[in-house]
């Protein structure tokens, strides 16, 4: 394995958390999940950055860290990279007309995708992007409720109901961003 060369390096990129050394003080626990259980006792804890936007289940919205960290990895491994995971869990829910107006997610998802475009204008060579994700899915975390999906999966995490498939407006915005390769969005 030491001698294997690697022909790219993929990942998964949400969100960047930001740390600082412990202080001592004591805080209450909040229901972490593996973007926002960032304490290590003794060793640094989760602080808020004031100058990023959060989720609704408390991510950090960071497309510029998006950015630099693709331009960190290239620049350290110097090899092709392929982003395996990018999106946002949110509630989403189906409105008066049956649709799904997911802005915030097309929001997310452009500002990812625009920073991503700007790495490869830095001379980063990205060889493949996979927001995440296709269909609602049951979060590791937060169940059903916290919904990634282009598509919305008809279920709650009570009831199974009918699990109609409803495109959402990121279903729609998402196939034009591939009909046009990137442009325009």
């Amino acid at each position: 394995m030491k001698a294997a060369k690697p022909d790219f390096l993929a990942f998964n990129y949400y969100n960047t958390i930001t740390v600082q050394a412990p202080d001592g003080a004591a805080r209450p626990e909040a229901a972490a999940d593996q973007q926002t259980g960032t304490t290590e006792p003794g060793f640094f804890e989760g602080i808020d950055n004031p100058y990023l936007s959060k989720t609704r289940f408390g991510w950090e919205v960071d497309p510029v860290g998006f950015r630099t960290t693709l331009r960190a990895v290239y620049e350290r491994y110097r090899l092709p990279l392929l982003i395996t995971e990018n999106g946002l869990g949110d509630y989403d829910s189906i409105d008066e007309n049956g649709e799904i107006a997911d802005d915030y997610r097309i929001a997310y998802l452009g500002d990812h995708i625009a920073q991503m475009q700007l790495a490869a204008e830095d001379g980063v060579e990205i060889i493949g992007y996979c927001p995440w994700s296709a269909l609602d899915l049951i979060s590791t975390h937060q169940g059903i409720r916290k919904r990634y999906g282009f598509i919305y999966v008809n279920r709650t995490d009570e009831d199974v109901l009918d699990l109609r498939r409803i495109p959402k407006k990121s279903f729609y915005w998402y196939r034009d961003i591939i009909r046009s390769g990137g442009i325009g969005q």
